[in-house]
């Protein structure tokens, strides 16, 4: 839902580039373990959690989780942006809670409206979604890595959005653009990468490998799928 939001103020144009570099949207002398990897992850890099993190989100029984240590600080996008960089961005898939928080002050900072008060107006309002819980984190923002809470059929909506190319009963909602990018893999799969757009898994089905399932995979395994070929949610 994070990744919709980008995508109406990218299609809006009140978003800047997604290769706009993150720390941008920081105090850079404030943020710890600064190198030149880190300088050069961009807004792309977090919607396809290619951010390059040193990032450990395997077991969320371990005390060692990342997103558990993060959940447990004062100040998670503080947190997560001053972890040090493992990888070049772009290059290693690793799933990371704390690059989409990081979202979420970026969102403020680049758009200068909180995301949930903009998804409000932007999304939720055309498709008729009128009750939702979005929690936030201790730092005031919104809890973009794991804390929206939907009526099933809401989140129903917000899948056949994408399915319908961005389109909402005639209304242009997002770009057709946006929705193709956010369901194209950005990186080749292999044993240890799956395919996965901005913030969107996809799932080849079939004989055919070419044919991608989209879906989202809530915490505690809710998932909503999208199967464009056969136009079912």
């Amino acid at each position: 839902v994070t990744s919709v939001v980008y995508g109406i103020a990218a299609t809006r144009n009140e978003l800047p580039s997604l290769d706009t570099p993150v720390l941008k949207f920081f105090d850079e002398t404030r943020v710890a373990n600064v190198d030149e990897r880190k300088r050069r992850m961009t807004l792309r890099h977090l919607l396809t959690m290619t951010a390059g993190f040193d990032w450990n989100e395997d077991d969320y029984a371990d005390p060692k989780n990342s997103c558990d240590l993060m959940e447990a600080s004062a100040d998670w996008v503080r947190f997560a942006i001053d972890r040090p960089m493992a990888h070049e961005p772009g290059t290693v898939f690793r799933y990371n809670s704390g690059a989409s928080q990081i979202l979420a002050h970026v969102f403020r900072a680049a758009v200068g409206q909180d995301l949930e008060e903009y998804a409000a107006k932007r999304l939720f309002a055309p498709l008729g979604i009128e009750r939702w819980f979005w929690k936030r984190t201790p730092g005031g923002v919104a809890d973009t890595e794991g804390g929206l809470y939907l009526r099933p059929r809401d989140l129903a909506k917000i899948a056949q959005l994408y399915l319908s190319e961005g389109d909402w009963k005639g209304t242009r909602v997002v770009s057709r653009e946006w929705v193709k990018a956010s369901t194209t893999p950005a990186l080749p799969a292999d044993e240890k990468t799956p395919l996965y757009g901005y913030k969107w898994w996809l799932a080849p089905y079939g004989p055919d490998t070419a044919r991608l399932a989209w879906a989202g995979s809530g915490f505690g395994g809710q998932r909503t799928v999208v199967v464009p070929e056969h136009e079912l949610v």
